[in-house]
């Protein structure tokens, strides 16, 4: 059950007091309606503390939405189980990377075809559009194949906006900031800098949300249907998934809460309405969930986006060994010459995946538990 702090509702057992100072500072603001809602996973972020929705009227946060606008998970469930896969993945880990461009700023060699743009793009915009479309990113971006409780295989993809979506956002979070400053409004945050709904600031911030966030959704889609032929071409088969789940889990949307029309915020959280299916997963070297939504309004029908950070990357990579990461790693198919380069995603920089599950049982029902077979990530 989630306990009450304040004006944040957290379902989050495994918390530090610096992610209820952050959600109790966003909660403090003035047009944020009801309660902050702190999901499982929750810990310290940029311009809000990950894994809060946050609901406002009249007014919306830049930074809390983030910089991956629409960053998210998507599943597919193949019609074959793990009897159909080779023993050795090592050539699947490769063709995965060389379909999908991965890291820091990379992408494709040229243009390819990107959601039609309903916001004005500049030049450098337009360019990272078109050519990081079907590409990863860095950090906790991954591809995987996964096995599920019946032995069926899957495939998850996490990723968000990629460089245009860091553009648009960066762009709007340095005029929100500016705002405060001609205004001389100071917040206990400079990065709770917001934007005034019926000024032509909130109108352009919302179009170039709302389209990044579009763009995001197929970005995932692109990189799904390269990383299946891919597989198809590995197992031998064409084949049609049996179903696909895409969802974000760093969005803003305007949805109907307590009766009254709210901008929501999900901060590292995925909308979790009665029935809507989602993706929650752990580590790279634990289990992922595909889950069922149970609605629960005092979460504005939300729930985990993953396992949350326990460490920041900068601690990971100081406290944490490689040869425990490559051992907790066991017999998972990976870069695992890049493990160095990977240590600040080892499984105990995260928290306990079991323990965020059952934080939530009033939020979501799991359908499929996945352990992960294959593993590819973007340094």
């Amino acid at each position: 059950m989630p306990t009450k702090i304040n004006n944040v509702l957290s379902w989050a057992t495994d918390i530090d007091q610096a992610s209820i100072d952050q959600a109790s500072r966003a909660a403090a603001l003035p047009f944020v309606t009801g309660h902050v809602a702190l999901m499982p996973d929750a810990h310290v972020g940029k311009g809000a503390t990950i894994g809060s929705v946050i609901p406002t009227d009249g007014a919306v946060i830049p930074s809390a939405v983030g910089v991956d606008l629409g960053c998210g998970m998507i599943a597919v469930e193949c019609p074959f189980d793990a009897a159909r896969l080779p023993d050795d993945l090592d050539p699947l880990l490769g063709a995965v990377g060389a379909a999908v461009p991965a890291g820091v700023g990379q992408g494709h060699a040229t243009a390819r075809a990107i959601p039609r743009p309903t916001v004005d793009l500049t030049p450098k915009e337009q360019k990272a559009a078109e050519t990081q479309i079907g590409s990863l990113g860095s950090g906790n971006h991954f591809v995987e194949v996964c096995l599920d409780e019946r032995d069926r295989v899957w495939v998850v993809l996490h990723s968000g906006s990629r460089g245009v979506g860091n553009q648009l956002a960066s762009r709007h979070i340095d005029a929100a900031k500016g705002l405060m400053k001609r205004y001389f409004i100071d917040l206990d945050d400079p990065d709770l800098a917001y934007l005034v709904e019926g000024t032509p600031e909130f109108d352009e911030y919302i179009a170039a949300m709302l389209w990044a966030q579009d763009y995001a959704l197929a970005n995932r889609e692109v990189m799904m249907d390269a990383v299946l032929v891919q597989l198809q071409a590995f197992v031998g088969v064409d084949f049609d998934g049996v179903q696909r789940i895409n969802c974000h889990h760093n969005f803003c949307v305007r949805e109907h809460h307590h009766g009254r029309n709210l901008w929501i915020t999900r901060k590292g959280a995925i909308r979790a309405r009665t029935g809507d299916l989602g993706i929650i997963p752990g580590s790279m070297g634990t289990r992922s969930y595909i889950v069922e939504g149970l609605g629960h309004p005092a979460s504005y029908d939300s729930c985990s986006h993953g396992a949350g950070r326990r460490m920041s990357r900068g601690q990971a990579r100081r406290t944490l060994d490689v040869d425990t990461f490559v051992a907790e790693m066991g017999d998972r198919t990976w870069q695992a010459d890049q493990a160095v380069d990977l240590l600040d995603e080892d499984p105990r920089s995260y928290k306990d995946i079991d323990q965020v599950m059952a934080d939530q049982v009033d939020l979501v029902r799991p359908l499929h538990e996945l352990r992960q077979i294959l593993n590819y990530k973007g340094l």
